[in-house]
């Protein structure tokens, strides 16, 4: 998996009701988000714990979806 996507916010408000995610981000009783992933019509937000990783979160790109990218190559 590619690791270009450091953070993605998901709503129209970026400041007041926006939800955001960022990889290295604790959630869901003690994963970690692992990797963030553009797919062909959506984004996929990957969770790791241990040495297990899964699928998480889906966000279809017709939603108002705000991307921030690694630039460490």
């Amino acid at each position: 998996m590619s690791k270009l996507i450091r953070k993605i916010t998901i709503g129209k408000d970026y400041k007041i009701d926006a939800m955001h995610y960022s990889v290295g981000q604790e959630v869901y009783g003690g994963h970690t988000i692992s990797n963030i992933v553009e797919e062909k019509d959506k984004y996929s937000i990957y969770i790791k714990k241990n040495k297990d990783v899964m699928p998480w979160k889906d966000f279809n790109k017709n939603m108002a979806v705000s991307v921030e990218y690694n630039l460490e190559y």
